[in-house]
């Protein structure tokens, strides 16, 4: 694992949008989608931050530009203060990011064994195959499949395959993780035990995490810090303890009511996501805001300071 100056942030990104082009129709004009939207984010040594909003809202987007996946389309990305190489350039600093996918299934070579797919990023930097085999032999064997790199994808159930894939991503010792939405396809019992894993790997290899999800319940057990995200823009962020005890922004708070499972209509978020081709003008949630008043339908709140590290966007705070 790399040294990162402690006041340097591991990953940081700055004004980071992307957006795609997308057609209306067989033959209508194209239209921008913008998935992600003007996002700041910091990210240091040894943190795990949390990243959470409704399916849609850009959370996978923004975890493919922390992993390098993606390039920007406006904005600037920076790991251990130096500027992250564009998407598919060959550079040294692969290495050093992973991700893990929510479906270990597809993330995996039905036609390789385990063993070759776990020492696969080793040989992609040129390790010596011998070698390679040798560390993911022990990287299985720390995630609980000691002796099973024989076998192929099939042979596992769902939580096996995501320890397999897990092995896989800490393999190369990466200063930074990205985890989208790594428990969300496993029985509740299952996500328990792959949960405590991450939680004992980071203690062993001190890895950073990102983690994106939609349930708050597994963002507050794994993470010190949580990120709001609605239609491609951050809505509130904050400590953990702090945002989950009193969250600020209306969004947060019928997050947290709906992943409680109230039954009094406070867990209940009205109406859909708007598109992100055509977001609503203001504030993208007052459509669906119980608060909304005129001031958030003609402009987009900017950032007010809650409390120590806590912020929020919302004029009715």
């Amino acid at each position: 694992m790399a040294e990162t100056h402690k006041d340097i942030p591991l990953l940081e990104a700055r004004n980071v949008s992307r957006f795609f082009s997308v057609k209306k129709g067989m033959w209508g004009e194209k239209r921008q989608l913008r998935a992600v939207d003007g996002v700041d984010l910091n990210l240091r040594q040894g943190e795990c931050v949390g990243l959470v909003g409704e399916s849609g809202c850009g959370k996978s987007t923004l975890g493919r530009m922390a992993c390098g996946l993606l390039s920007p389309s406006e904005g600037s990305l920076f790991f251990s203060g130096q500027p992250l190489p564009p998407a598919g350039s060959d550079s040294r600093v692969r290495g050093r990011l992973q991700m893990i996918f929510q479906d270990p299934f597809s993330s995996l070579n039905p036609r390789m064994r385990v063993l070759d797919s776990v020492a696969e990023p080793l040989r992609a930097l040129g390790k010596d195959p011998a070698e390679g085999r040798s560390a993911a032999a022990d990287m299985l064997a720390r995630v609980g499949l000691d002796g099973l790199g024989g076998r192929y994808p099939h042979e596992f159930s769902g939580g096996q395959r995501q320890r397999v894939c897990i092995a896989r991503a800490l393999l190369t010792r990466p200063d930074l993780v990205v985890l989208d939405e790594p428990v969300s396809a496993l029985d509740a019992s299952v996500q328990a035990q792959i949960l405590n894993l991450l939680c004992d790997l980071r203690d062993a290899f001190s890895p950073s995490y990102l983690f994106i999800s939609h349930d708050l319940r597994v963002v507050g057990f794994m993470c010190q810090r949580v990120m709001v995200m609605y239609l491609g823009r951050i809505l509130e962020e904050g400590p953990r303890d702090a945002l989950f005890h009193a969250p600020a922004h209306p969004y947060t708070r019928a997050l947290l009511a709906a992943g409680e499972g109230r039954r009094d209509g406070s867990g209940h978020i009205r109406g859909e996501l708007p598109s992100p081709i055509d977001p609503p003008k203001g504030c993208f949630f007052h459509p669906r805001c119980p608060q909304a008043c005129d001031i958030c339908r003609r402009t987009f709140p900017d950032w007010r300071t809650v409390g120590d590290g806590w912020r929020v966007r919302c004029h009715a705070v």
